[in-house]
């Protein structure tokens, strides 16, 4: 309904992403009429006959302006009568409006009167899917709406209201009661056999300006962003297409075309500083369209096929402190999600911890190289294999590097936990993780000696306490003397952690896997030394 803002972080940040054009399409035959098919046939023609290595010669550029405008008028005249525009309108909670209205100076409502009903509105774009009055737009959209208008090309309105939504995929349907007579379905093209460098042509209602066309081509294939912000976890959308068609607020659930006029995909996000068209936008491609619209059609959902990991790239600098090849490529497992398929079939989640250029990351987890035999050279490629030829249920064997060694696993896909689900399940942290709130380093034979310690002394060195932590209140000490390690200070004399609920744990990794099991009030005993002697301290996480 609004337009978002979501930042883009995979190890780099790529910038701020505002969803501004979602969409799909079906395969429809009879979409375009005999006469416009032939023009546009053999307009295209033109363009193919023209060399690859360039323009034609000067004496013969007008004839190729001619073709390309001929190719993109009759384009237009095919495609847009099956994009709408969509006007959604959502209740603003009274007490919401009634503090807004507090703002402005001196104003008071009268006694026992209640604040005015408010509204806010919003526009997006959509496309006819099928003669069954199937309207498809990003969920984005229409997410929280209470009322959905539908503009036509020919200025007709009708209301509508939603079939079914997938915030994974950031897509829905909406269903609206018009004569198929009077409905033009799109034809949906296979995203897979989309190029860089070909041409790719947008169509949506930016800024509310219904009918609006847009050329460029397609940028780059292969990217993936995140997915709605109401999505149960931070999950990603793969295979998305890039494109330099001019793409603003509006366009989402807008159509990304080919020169052929059928659908590549739907146009989702742009890539911008200022909320507006930068040459960077995003198409969800036809593959995850033609893949979750039938579902929800059908079922008023799409259930995903889930693994249960958190992950990233193999870098030169991950696979070096794993005393990897520089050049091992995979996605490296971060996190084993609590009951889910990658912890049933065993796989390991990165519990040491490193300091690469400042910033301490997780190391140590298995690698995933391939996936049923396809190489995984990255965690998209992971997600891409998993979206595209997986199913609920299905068992995928994966290929990985488990402490340098190469290993097997077998996994029996689950389905993915829905948002209502997600505090339970997918996002174990809302209900388990314990946060102490406090800085703490590994152990190791330079402080061990600092403090008087064996040389193999292990655990986490306590550096500060955050005031009115759990930890400050259950009287835990942070270090008292600085020193300079290897050319770093660090704060020594503090509690060393050795141990939760009985469990050895020697890394900051280790301590943060055992606190993030716990429930989140559930009593815990830290062991610790202190001063050279052990020691134990209980933790009350409720208030």
């Amino acid at each position: 309904m609004r337009i978002k803002t979501v930042s883009l972080t995979l190890l780099a940040l790529i910038g701020i992403l505002v969803l501004s054009a979602c969409g799909t399409v079906q395969s429809v035959t009879g979409l375009l009429e005999e006469a416009p098919t032939k023009a546009l046939a053999a307009t295209t023609e033109s363009l193919a006959a023209i060399p690859a290595q360039g323009l034609p010669p000067v004496e013969g550029s007008a004839d190729f302006l001619a073709a390309y405008q001929g190719t993109l008028e009759n384009l237009y005249k095919a495609v847009n009568p099956s994009v709408v525009n969509i006007r959604v309108v959502q209740k603003v909670d009274a007490s919401d409006a009634l503090g807004q209205l507090q703002q402005f100076p001196f104003f008071n409502l009268p006694q026992g009167q209640e604040p005015p009903e408010q509204y806010q509105s919003g526009l997006g774009s959509g496309f006819v899917w099928d003669e069954d009055g199937h309207i498809v737009t990003n969920n984005h959209v229409i997410n929280g709406a209470d009322k959905i208008e539908v503009t036509f090309s020919d200025g007709s309105i009708v209301s509508a209201e939603v079939v079914g939504s997938d915030p994974d995929s950031d897509l829905a349907v909406l269903k609206v009661d018009v004569p198929a007579s009077e409905l033009v379905p799109v034809q949906l093209a296979d995203s897979q056999d989309v190029s860089v460098g070909q041409l790719a042509i947008a169509i949506g209602n930016p800024f509310g300006l219904q009918g609006t066309m847009t050329t460029g081509i397609v940028s780059a294939i292969g990217r993936s962003i995140p997915a709605s912000e109401t999505s149960a976890q931070s999950y990603t959308i793969p295979d998305v297409i890039q494109t330099d068609a001019p793409i603003n607020p509006g366009n989402s659930g807008g159509v990304l075309v080919d020169v052929s006029g059928r659908v590549v995909g739907v146009t989702a996000a742009i890539q911008s500083t200022n909320g507006s068209n930068a040459g960077i936008g995003f198409a969800i491609p036809s593959s995850i369209v033609s893949q979750v619209v039938p579902a929800l059609i059908k079922d008023g959902k799409f259930v995903h096929s889930w693994l249960g990991i958190s992950g990233t790239n193999m870098v030169p600098d991950l696979a070096k402190a794993m005393d990897l090849p520089e050049g091992q490529r995979g996605a490296l497992v971060i996190e084993v999600i609590p009951d889910s398929p990658a912890e049933k079939a065993g796989l390991r989640g990165s519990e040491q911890t490193v300091t690469i250029d400042g910033q301490e990351v997780n190391v140590g987890g298995d690698v995933i190289t391939a996936i049923d035999g396809q190489s995984v050279n990255g965690i998209s490629d992971l997600i891409a294999y998993l979206a595209s030829s997986t199913a609920v249920g299905q068992k995928v064997e994966l290929s990985l590097l488990r402490d340098g060694e190469q290993d097997t696993v077998d996994v029996t896909l689950a389905a993915r936990p829905t948002s209502e689900q997600g505090s339970n399940q997918e996002n174990p942290r809302s209900q388990r993780g314990i946060t102490l709130g406090l800085q703490g380093l590994n152990m190791d034979e330079a402080i061990a000696g600092e403090m008087n310690l064996p040389n193999d002394q292990q655990g986490v060195l306590v550096e500060q306490v955050e005031p009115g932590s759990l930890a400050d209140d259950a009287g835990l000490r942070g270090g008292d003397k600085s020193v300079t390690l290897d050319g770093e200070q660090v704060q020594v004399g503090g509690d060393i952690i050795v141990g939760v609920n009985g469990q050895p744990v020697a890394t900051v990794g280790e301590l943060r896997a055992a606190l993030s099991q716990l429930p989140v009030d559930e009593q815990l005993t830290l062991t610790i030394l202190r001063d050279g002697s052990e020691m134990e301290i209980t933790i009350d996480p409720t208030p």
